[in-house]
């Protein structure tokens, strides 16, 4: 008789200690060589492991487990003993630090028959000659690429000789931008996001694709009817005592709130709590982004009765900091815009937590349009202005611009609300009322400005995106712009560093695109890469290469035809 049993898991878990992202950190050996040089190699994943967990975090807080391994993978069947000891400790990304010749066959690519295909892969060694992990690199490498798996390398430098060799910055660096893509990709999957109604007005490029998102990214899409917030607004299904706090936070801090005699308090009480209404659906799902409808049923259609708008929650989800104090931004679109939501997620993520600028794509200012405008409003024009020489866009919209975009980075919350005013919301087009919000984001904020669209035609993802940065426009300038679109609404003028305004606005895939600040252009590319995701970048002025800034393009694309050619293959064997 059998008596062994089952074994039975606790029902109790404590969320804190668990981990979505555990990074291993191992490396390949030669047998033939000598204990000197092996203990530089153990060495070394040591320290680069101690760098990793020193410096790679989510922006949800959740710890980033780092792991590393002394056992060298000689072969086959060190291979095998740390796949094992990789998979106890629920390693889903790995690191590889060689610093000898391997044979390929025999210990990397061993290992790494152990995990899911599309495990990230990432390949770091120095350019030493004595015993060359160098050529051990290339090798594995180009066997990866042959199989069609995706690795990435990242040949460095550290010193030669020494048991402990000085790594460069340059190389914990590039392998630090690498892991902020790759936990990205990893971390995610999962993870669901929430969708309040549906398509919003029709905007078929802001379509949730529920199944692709599935497919490609690992994330699901709740949806939840609008019905459900307004029957918990109506029936006073939340915190009283907590809203009054929030109300008299924002009403000591911003600059002024528009209170209409006809029912104006109580509408922006409506507007405020579904803050707290939302907040508290979206913890109780675990979600980690979601969006809200809004147009038209909510709060424009007269047919029902129009509710107030909630631009002021919609905002304190993408901002790092709320009544409460500081917050994990929670990347959060306006108009039911998924692909917008998703855009953010994923650069949120990419940055270990910076907040994300949600836009309307408006008016594009041409160069010379604007120096016209300028010069008839008396202001006089230098030339050399970044935003004479390039035009701008008005990025605009009614909902969910972080408040964090009312400053520069590391700007106090204290000193982000006293540029804030919360104007009441547009009667045209949102006749249930509320209060907007509204700010005019400070010129040199960097970062990258993109927008995640979707092609049925090839069934992938593709991303249009360029570095950009914010301008200050003169105040008659400014206040002529702003007056021009929603004068209401906050404003931030985009200059994008390669794209003329004649592509920037013919190229545009939507009606939004999103801003995320200290994202480097080879994390997106990493990520990109890994969510096999096509990077969209035809702007003339820019190289395909920029040394220093782009990461290289992995092997597999090389030889696959280039990388939009290989994506589509991989697309078609994920």
């Amino acid at each position: 008789m059998n008596t062994e049993q089952a074994k039975r898991i606790s029902g109790q878990f404590d969320q804190g200690s668990a981990a979505s992202v555990t990074i291993g950190v191992c490396a390949t050996c030669d047998p033939r060589i000598d204990e000197e040089a092996r203990t530089r190699t153990v060495n070394i994943i040591e320290m680069i492991a101690n760098e990793v967990q020193a410096k790679v975090k989510t922006p949800t807080g959740e710890k980033v487990n780092v792991v590393w391994t002394p056992v060298l993978i000689d072969g086959e069947q060190q291979a095998d003993l740390v796949a094992r000891q990789f998979k106890s400790e629920g390693v889903n990304v790995v690191v590889c630090t060689p610093d000898t010749w391997a044979f390929p066959q025999l210990t990397l690519m061993s290992l790494m028959a152990h995990f899911p295909k599309g495990t990230p892969l990432n390949i770091t060694c120095g350019n030493s000659a004595p015993k060359p992990g160098v050529v051990f690199a290339h090798a594995v490498n180009g066997a990866f690429a042959q199989q069609g798996i995706l690795s990435h390398l990242n040949i460095g430098n550290w010193d030669d000789h020494g048991l402990k060799p000085n790594i460069s910055a340059a190389t914990i660096d590039s392998l630090i931008d690498w892991l902020f893509a790759a936990i990205t990709f990893v971390g995610l999957k999962g993870r669901r996001v929430v969708c309040f109604g549906h398509d919003s007005m029709g905007m078929e490029t802001a379509l949730t694709h529920v199944n692709a998102t599935r497919n490609t990214f690992g994330v699901e899409v709740t949806r939840l009817d609008m019905k459900l917030l307004s029957d918990k607004l109506l029936k006073g299904d939340y915190n009283k005592e907590e809203l009054k706090a929030l109300r008299a936070w924002l009403e000591q801090n911003v600059q002024s709130i528009d209170i209409p005699a006809a029912g104006g308090s109580e509408k922006l009480n409506q507007s405020l709590a579904m803050y707290l209404i939302i907040r508290d659906l979206l913890t109780d799902l675990n979600a980690v982004g979601g969006a809200f409808m809004n147009q038209l049923e909510w709060g424009s259609d007269r047919r029902g009765n129009p509710l107030p708008i909630c631009d002021m929650a919609e905002s304190l989800f993408n901002s790092t900091f709320d009544h409460n104090g500081p917050k994990a931004v929670m990347p959060f679109g306006t108009e039911a815009d998924m692909q917008g939501t998703l855009t953010m997620l994923f650069k949120t993520w990419m940055t270990g937590g910076n907040p994300p600028l949600f836009m309307d794509f408006r008016k594009v200012w041409e160069p010379a349009e604007l120096v016209a405008r300028a010069k008839a409003l008396g202001i006089d024009v230098k030339g050399d202005e970044l935003w004479a020489r390039k035009g701008i866009v008005d990025g605009d919209n009614s909902g969910s611009a972080s408040l964090n975009w009312a400053g520069l980075p590391g700007t106090s919350p204290a000193a982000l609300l006293k540029r804030i005013t919360m104007p009441d919301a547009d009667a045209a087009y949102f006749p249930g009322g509320g209060n907007s919000v509204n700010f005019i984001s400070p010129g040199g904020i960097q970062g990258i400005a993109s927008r995640l669209t979707y092609s049925h035609l090839n069934g992938m993802f593709s991303l249009v995106w360029d570095e950009a940065e914010t301008v200050d426009l003169p105040e008659k300038l400014a206040d002529f712009v702003a007056n021009s679109s929603n004068v209401t609404w906050p404003h931030s003028w985009i200059v994008p560093k390669y794209a003329t305004m004649t592509e920037y606005k013919q190229y545009a895939p939507a009606n939004h695109f999103h801003m995320t600040w200290g994202l480097k252009p080879s994390v997106l590319q990493f990520w990109m890469d890994l969510a096999n995701v096509v990077s969209v970048a035809p702007w003339q002025a820019r190289p395909s290469f920029i040394e220093g800034i782009d990461r290289p393009q992995p092997l597999m694309h090389l030889i696959n035809g280039g990388e939009y050619e290989a994506k589509k293959l991989r697309a078609k064997g994920m």
